[in-house]
């Protein structure tokens, strides 16, 4: 199965400014992600950049790039420019990588392409992993998406879902229960404890790149606009979207500056276990 993965990259950060330039073990961001992406058996790894440092960056580290415009609202706009700059149309599969994202899977990169690959129903996959905690679990910063028993998506939210009614009775502001963690929580049929269980969205994304080219034609939806989850404009819309339950969370990615130093952290300790100088992945 072939396909390709993008990388999205946005010059611009609130938190962390100039991110993906922002050195990991000698090497930018951005590099590093590709580095990781390509270890998937993608056909090939491209960069979609905002700005010109970013492809410069790429160039001199061997990575592909394209420069897409400025002004797109979101990633998906920026990725389905980079479909069109690279050819990339009907059952084409695509995979999104964050560009913040320099520990994630090849594995689950692979797996999330050959998932929507298999589920021709689906124009979208994704991937989650199971919360195991409470704290997670009331997070807005924390994704949770909810399955139907086929493993497609019903909903994602930035809220505590599924709500444990019974677990959570008469909590009044406490901390919510993790079904999968409490000692009286009713005891799940093997097949459906993943589509019960809370579950974390991991960021992921694979596409037809035929859908992807005319994401940004369809409307908005009032849901995407309250959560803040540009994904639920596809199922506002009426498509399907194919969910991967991971075995276990992905490396952490870099959305602030104290994230950039435990993954610089990271990397380092992976060069001392390695006697080399930097962890390419």
């Amino acid at each position: 199965m072939a396909f390709t993965v993008l990388i999205p990259a946005r010059l611009a950060s609130t938190r962390l400014p100039d991110k993906p330039l922002a050195d990991i073990g000698g090497r930018p961001m951005v590099v590093r992600v590709a580095e990781r992406a390509a270890s998937s058996g993608a056909a090939a790894v491209v960069v979609a950049a905002d700005d010109e440092r970013i492809e410069r960056a790429c160039r001199e580290h061997g990575v592909r790039c394209v420069l897409t415009r400025r002004d797109h609202a979101s990633g998906s706009d920026r990725l389905a420019q980079a479909c069109a700059l690279l050819g990339l149309d009907g059952d084409d599969i695509v995979v999104n990588v964050q560009g913040d994202e320099p520990l994630i899977d090849p594995a689950l990169v692979r797996e999330t392409a050959a998932l929507v690959a298999a589920r021709t129903d689906c124009v979208m996959s994704t991937a989650a992993h199971a919360i195991d905690n409470a704290e997670d679990l009331r997070n807005p910063n924390v994704v949770k998406v909810v399955l139907d028993r086929q493993g497609l998506a019903l909903y994602f939210s930035r809220a505590p879902i599924p709500w444990w009614r019974d677990g959570n009775a008469g909590s009044q502001g406490a901390a919510p229960a993790v079904p999968a963690l409490a000692p009286s929580a009713p005891a799940l049929a093997p097949a459906l404890a993943p589509m019960l269980a809370p579950l974390r969205h991991i960021g992921l994304y694979g596409y037809r790149a035929g859908f992807l080219r005319g994401f940004p034609a369809l409307a908005a939806a009032p849901l995407e606009q309250v959560e803040a989850l540009e994904q639920l404009r596809v199922l506002w819309h009426g498509h399907r979207i194919a969910v991967l339950v991971a075995a276990a969370a992905p490396g952490p990615g870099v959305d602030t500056p104290a994230d950039l130093e435990r993954v610089r952290a990271l990397f380092a300790a992976a060069a001392r276990r390695n006697g080399g100088p930097s962890a390419s992945g």
